[in-house]
Parts: structure tokens; sequence; C-alpha cells
């Protein structure tokens, strides 16, 4: 059986966090290609990222689950049976991390302050806007040797590392809290209650069987609505039947 993993967040900072990290994952795709044409994807991806971190004040919200991650390792270092190697590696990157985003400017600065960058984003706002009559700027240097392109890649990515890192150890904590139960989902419905701790859903289900998840709710309630991805003419949407499932409170 193939599965599929859906994660839903029920907190504004967990949305934010998974948007960076899917956001982060394609301009890393954008990256590793050499075609000039695909190559525009990551300019896509990377204004398109630049925007998000423009409306968040994401330093604080980072630094608050980094303080409490601390402390949550702190108390279980008191623990008997805790691996103590692992717990001090974990204590050890969180506090690097910490004082690194306390001396850290808002993140996006340095690509903001990029004149290259600068002088094409506005472009990328207008459909079609990346012509070459448009920013030949642009195609200069998309043809440029693929070094020097790299290059240029690798500085921006770098810029943007310490956000890569503390969101990616920020999720794996999050993920690891909640372990998959199996559950059944009624009519293709289900509907539970959160505990107020939990940030993120994870469902996972059967690839093979021709629906998919849906959610609605909040931090105290959800529901979920199993949903066909075809349906027949005059079909309802809904799944009808009983759809076992397994899912993760995080």
């Amino acid at each position: 059986m193939t599965t599929t993993i859906y994660e839903f967040p029920l907190k504004e900072k967990v949305r934010n966090y998974l948007r960076i990290e899917h956001l982060l994952a394609q301009l890393k795709t954008g990256a590793s290609v050499q075609n000039p044409a695909l190559q525009i994807y990551f300019f896509e991806q990377l204004f398109t990222l630049m925007d998000l971190l423009d409306r968040l004040d994401l330093r604080t919200d980072l630094v608050k689950d980094l303080d409490v991650h601390e402390r949550n390792l702190v108390h279980w270092s008191q623990h008997p049976n805790i691996d103590t190697n692992a717990l001090e590696q974990s204590l050890k990157l969180i506090i690097q991390l910490k004082g690194k985003l306390k001396e850290e400017r808002k993140f996006g600065t340095a690509l903001k302050d990029d004149k290259f960058l600068a002088s094409i984003r506005q472009r990328f706002s207008i459909p079609g806007g990346t012509c070459s009559f448009d920013l030949p700027n642009l195609h200069y240097w998309l043809n440029r040797p693929q070094d020097d392109i790299h290059e240029s890649i690798k500085n921006w990515l770098l810029s943007l590392k310490l956000l890569e890192e503390t969101v990616s150890v920020l999720l794996s904590f999050l993920r690891e809290r909640g372990q998959f139960k199996p559950f059944e989902a009624s009519n293709g419905f289900y509907q539970g209650v959160a505990d107020d701790k939990c940030g993120l859903m994870r469902i996972r289900c059967d690839s093979n069987q021709g629906y998919y998840p849906t959610f609605s709710g909040n931090k105290y309630r959800y529901a979920i609505r199993f949903m066909l991805f075809e349906s027949a003419a005059g079909q309802s949407p809904s799944v009808e039947n009983t759809v076992s499932f397994a899912m993760a409170s995080c």
C-alpha cells in the first residue's frame, strides 16, 4: 500500500513555518537546474519567499519556540532513561541557533539589499513580465557561465541558511511529538477535539483509493472530510463509505 501524509497546521506560526519549508525546498529545486528557462522558477520562488518574510516578524516566534524546547530538554535531562548524548547535542544546537538569531537582521534583508534582485523583482508580479524585452539584465544573467550563476545562487541561499536550519529544527521537534494512531471516518467524515498544545495534525492515508482529506478547524476542534479526486457526473464529491486512516496530533 502506498501512503501519503497530509499536514494541517492549527496555529498561524506553524502555517508560516510550513510555507517557509515548502518554499525553501522549491528554491533548492530551482537552484539545481541549468536550463535558463527553468532557472526563472528559482526567482519566482525566491521573490514569493521574500514577500512572505516582509510580512512576518519571524525572529520573535522562532526565539520563543527555541526557548520552550530548551526548557523542555533541560527538564527531560532529569529523566533516568534519557539518551544523554542525543539530548546534549539537541540542546547545544538550540543554544547556538538562539545566539545567531539574536544577532541576525530581519530575514530577507540581505536579499532586499541585492541590487540585481531589486532590479528584477517588481517585473515578476506582471504576467509574462520576465520576457527579454522586460528584463534584459535577467536574460544576460541567465546566459552567464554556469559557475557564475551557481555562485550567485549559493550566496543568496546562504543568506537564508539560519532561517532554514531553525525552521527545520522546530518542525522536526513538532513532528516527533505525535505518533500515528489508527482512526476511521464514518461516511468519509471524522470530527475530533484538539489538545490546546497541538500545533499540527498529520494524516496518513492510502494513495490508491482515489480520495484525499480536507481539514477545517482550529486549536480546539477540527473536522476531516475525505473527498474523491474524480467523481462521476451527478455523484457527490464526498466519500460516502468508511475510510481507514492514521493520524498524529503534534
